[in-house]
């Protein structure tokens, strides 16, 4: 079978002989890796089976700048506007909201949205996926923070779960500005040729949902559901994908229900991946499952290699295990631990072949 065929026979559930794999790497390990191996790009070295890929933009880079009057030190999004800026700790930045001060709704109205058909180069872009289709590999439209992380990215979060609750008018438009965009792109994705969407939004914390369910049901499913059903319009047989981190079981059925068939990152410090599989395997794959807060950064390697044969033989039985970290990989990992991921799911794979 080409690795085509294997990565799609596991994530439809049809065959466990193989399990599909990956990692992301922080710059700090990225280094670690070119040091180690002379080479530069770890997707091909360890011959991951997916490559994520998005289009590119290629619009008016400028029509931000009175939202930064003051831009020393800042990088700003170039299709949504967010602003960041170097934080104190390694890679990670502080979020800048240009639409944090906003009051009514002639100022959204006014906000320069990227519009979807217009300000991307899609042109070129079925070239891109079918020359990484040639390759036998998968393509994954990359399209996560799909709806309500765009949202609070732009309006800042406590101001924007403030406008679910006092503001309905104003996150309704705002709601609707973007699954728009969201549902062409996503038919434009489907109709490129990629394989897989991979839509998220973190709506969870670590213990349970950050909001109610009903309001996640009033504000977010439906136009969730949108955005899945866009792309199936165009293309039926394209899987959608999911990304949500921290303790979601609340709407794990209702994701099932709008169309969602990969589920990740299933954290281990928040759920069981085990008790997850028995419960929702007949309808959901899963990708991820290894805890990026404890096993990763603190098992040693022995313990990361244990993991991940147990994922691989309860979470993989039947199909329907991407294994993977369930988040990037921080400086706090030691390398043995990579490797020992690595030796597991070669191990599985090559017994498989």
């Amino acid at each position: 079978m080409s690795i085509r065929e294997k990565y799609f026979a596991a994530m439809r559930r049809r065959d466990d002989a193989y399990v599909p794999f990956e990692f992301n790497l922080c710059p700090a390990l990225h280094a670690e890796f070119m040091r180690r191996t002379g080479q530069e790009n770890y997707w091909e070295y360890y011959a991951f089976a997916t490559r994520n890929i998005e289009v590119s933009y290629a619009g008016d880079l400028d029509r931000f700048a009175e939202y930064f009057p003051d831009k020393v030190g800042f990088q700003i999004d170039p299709d949504w506007g967010v602003g960041h800026k170097k934080g104190s700790l390694a890679h990670f930045t502080e979020m800048q909201h240009p639409m944090e001060n906003f009051q009514a709704l002639v100022e959204f109205e006014a906000y320069p949205y990227p519009d979807a058909a217009c300000d991307y180069d899609w042109d070129a872009f079925a070239g891109r996926v079918e020359a990484i289709r040639a390759r036998d590999l998968v393509v994954v439209a990359a399209m996560q923070m799909t709806i309500f992380e765009i949202a609070w990215y732009l309006r800042g979060m406590e101001t924007f779960l403030m406008d679910l609750l006092l503001n309905p008018d104003l996150a309704n438009y705002h709601l609707d500005r973007i699954t728009a965009i969201r549902c062409e792109m996503a038919k434009r994705y489907a109709a490129a040729g990629c394989d897989v969407l991979s839509l998220g939004d973190d709506v969870s914390t670590q213990l349970a949902m950050m909001m109610k369910v009903a309001t996640w049901r009033e504000f977010l499913k439906p136009r969730l559901a949108k955005v899945i059903q866009a792309a199936k319009s165009v293309r039926p047989d394209m899987l959608i994908f999911y990304h949500g981190d921290g303790n979601l079981q609340a709407i794990i059925p209702e994701l099932i229900e709008i169309g969602v068939e990969i589920l990740n990152p299933i954290q281990p410090e928040c759920m069981d991946p085990v008790v997850i599989k028995k419960q929702y395997g007949e309808w959901l794959s899963f990708w991820g499952t290894l805890g990026t807060q404890t096993t990763m950064p603190f098992g040693t390697a022995v313990e990361v290699g244990q993991v991940c044969q147990k994922m691989i033989q309860e979470v993989g039985r039947g199909g329907g295990l991407g294994l993977a970290p369930t988040h990037v990989l921080e400086p706090e990992v030691p390398w043995a631990n990579i490797q020992a991921f690595m030796d597991a799911v070669n191990e599985y794979n090559h017994q498989a072949v």
